[in-house]
């Protein structure tokens, strides 16, 4: 799916080590609200994440996309994940390498998640769920009209420690696109 300024497509195998760069770079703005973000993020680890997204975007369990420009640079990650089939609703996250944040790029990647979702499955609910502190990835919650439901307390663990979080809804049923 594309946009006058960025592209969503799901993994491939070429993904690993531009998703490497794009993690490493991104540590300190990240790492505090996405564990898995760390200074040690290896080859491997970017390799068995590219692997998993092909294999459950194949399966239909998860549908995680890769943003880039139309030049094809890698910008960041925006999928589906823990997906409910039984109550319909899963899980919407994303984020962006450093260097691609501050031009919407992850509202318009967000936008086209939600359109896809909407348009190829049968959810009827996408969920947000952000640490409190994490005031960007809210910021682009608000900006796709996601619904602000609830504060959630202890939700999160982040580095060991419980962090409350904001609860923000996608509904199929109010969605206009």
């Amino acid at each position: 799916m594309v946009n006058e300024q960025i592209v969503i497509r799901p993994h491939r195998p070429e993904d690993a080590e531009p998703l490497r760069a794009a993690v490493l770079e991104s540590v300190d703005e990240i790492g505090p609200w996405m564990p898995w973000c760390h200074p040690g993020y290896s080859p491997a680890e970017a390799h068995e994440w590219v692997t998993s997204c092909e294999r459950k975007f194949r399966e239909g369990t998860d549908f995680e996309f890769v943003i880039s420009n139309p030049a094809g640079d890698f910008l960041g990650v925006c999928g589906l994940n823990s997906i409910n089939e039984a109550y319909r609703f899963a899980n919407l996250g994303y984020w962006l390498r450093t260097s691609a944040t501050g031009r919407g790029f992850a509202t318009a990647a967000v936008r086209q998640v939600i359109e896809f979702a909407f348009r190829q499955t049968n959810l009827a609910r996408l969920e947000i769920v952000c640490a409190v502190g994490n005031h960007r990835s809210q910021r682009v919650a608000e900006r796709v009209g996601a619904l602000r439901e609830a504060l959630l307390h202890d939700r999160l663990v982040l580095h060991g420690l419980a962090h409350d979080a904001v609860l923000y809804a996608v509904l199929r049923s109010r969605w206009a696109g």
